[in-house]
């Protein structure tokens, strides 16, 4: 009479240990952390700088310390513009990333590009991540005066008209914390490099406890 209580002690046991397996799984499933593309420029990429003083394992760094459960991947290449990115974005936006940040836009500036076609290249890239539903980081950039106002008008509103229309995050230009310094004599002697268009190691640094919140909201609205 015995034997059916053992057997059914047995069978419970066996349940319950299947019922911790499926939830150590899943546990472990969970916690994969967030892949975030960075697709960008040389600011991206980190030109200029040791690999580990670049934008992309600096930004890694602070968020690490915040605790976010993150892998940042460079996909920042120098010189490009957002004709370029445009190429690029399907093959960067593999299965497993999650969410994208898009940097581009300052060789477009530097090269005159008028700013209708830098637009419609960003809204390609764009409507690439809608397709996958990927949220979205845009990091603008304000232009210089060398083409003149309307130019700089046209191209300093495409970042956040474009964020609006896509409902995408908006930092709205990657040097503002450099910009919006007091002494910018001082700021381009210790923040910039010799070209006078990417940032120094301390640059890099300052942008990215700027910019980091804004990150971790990005990876706040992966599902």
């Amino acid at each position: 009479m015995r034997a059916p209580f053992v057997s059914f002690r047995y069978g419970a046991r066996l349940l319950a240990l299947k019922a911790l397996t499926t939830f150590f799984v899943v546990s472990v499933a969970t916690a994969q952390p967030v892949v975030v593309a960075a697709l960008g420029d040389s600011l991206t990429a980190g030109y200029g700088l040791p690999q580990e003083e670049g934008f992309v394992p600096v930004l890694q760094g602070w968020l690490s310390e915040q605790g976010a459960e993150v892998e940042l991947r460079n996909a920042g290449v120098s010189g490009d513009t957002t004709a370029g990115g445009l190429s690029r974005v399907e093959w960067t936006l593999t299965e497993d990333v999650d969410a994208l940040i898009v940097e581009l836009g300052g060789n477009d500036m530097l090269r005159g590009v008028d700013p209708a076609a830098s637009r419609g290249n960003l809204d390609g890239i764009l409507k690439a991540a809608e397709a996958r539903d990927l949220p979205v980081l845009l990091v603008g950039l304000a232009a210089s005066g060398n083409f003149g106002p309307d130019y700089k008008a046209a191209f300093d509103a495409m970042y956040p008209e474009l964020a609006e229309t896509y409902g995408t995050l908006l930092y709205p230009d990657f040097f503002a914390v450099l910009t919006g310094r007091e002494d910018q004599a001082a700021a381009r002697r210790e923040l910039m490099q010799g070209d006078g268009i990417h940032p120094s190691a301390e640059g890099v640094r300052l942008i990215v406890q700027d910019i980091g919140p804004r990150v971790l909201e990005l990876i706040e609205r992966v599902e």
